[in-house]
């Protein structure tokens, strides 16, 4: 059931002013490519917009990702309302910083996606777990908490300006302005360059 070509443009509209990073005709194939994924899928959400499982294949096939903790906390990001559901607003305005942000969107982004009970901190069981979540084991180590509990002591090091053992979104953004590699220090969740 695709749009009204009114209803379509209407969209295009209103998401040409509050995705800022998308010309018109961009944002109308993120609408045309979202009504489609949309009637591929034949879920339950499908009339309002992407489930989890829906955005996390969409997450997969364009941009590679692969780490589920990432990749729902991605979802929880894009995902404004909390209604579980992605709608079309959401995805391009989503996409919009995913995509293009500037450099302070995109910390935000970030620091939004590792703060994963919401509470305006990155702590040290929140690193602990993305990184653990994301690094490879290696059989051979004995325990490999140990080392990243270390890269956790480093990250700390470097990126806690005011040491009270714990990321607010003051000290990651100062962290990543010195040194914009450490914008995904915790794990990947933006897409890479190509």
């Amino acid at each position: 059931a695709a749009m009204s070509r009114k209803r379509l443009q209407q969209l295009v509209d209103s998401l040409g002013r509050s995705a800022k990073h998308f010309n018109k005709s961009e944002v109308e194939c993120l609408i045309r490519l979202f009504d489609t994924l949309v009637a591929e899928s034949s879920n339950r959400f499908a009339a309002v917009g992407f489930d989890r499982n829906m955005f996390r294949d969409a997450l997969h096939r364009a941009f590679g990702m692969t780490d589920d903790m990432i990749m729902d906390r991605v979802f929880r990001t894009f995902d404004r309302d909390n209604d579980s559901c992605i709608s079309v607003v959401e995805w391009v305005e989503g996409l919009s910083i995913f995509l293009r942000g500037t450099l302070e969107e995109r910390i935000k982004y970030c620091f939004e996606v590792y703060d994963l009970n919401g509470d305006g901190y990155i702590s040290r069981e929140e690193m602990f777990q993305m990184l653990k979540n994301s690094l490879l084991k290696q059989p051979s180590e004995e325990d490999p908490d140990e080392g990243i509990k270390d890269l956790v002591d480093i990250a700390l090091k470097k990126m806690d300006y005011d040491h009270d053992g714990r990321l607010s979104f003051m000290d990651f953004e100062k962290a990543v302005r010195d040194e914009n590699l450490l914008l995904e220090a915790f794990g990947p969740c933006l897409p890479d360059i190509k």
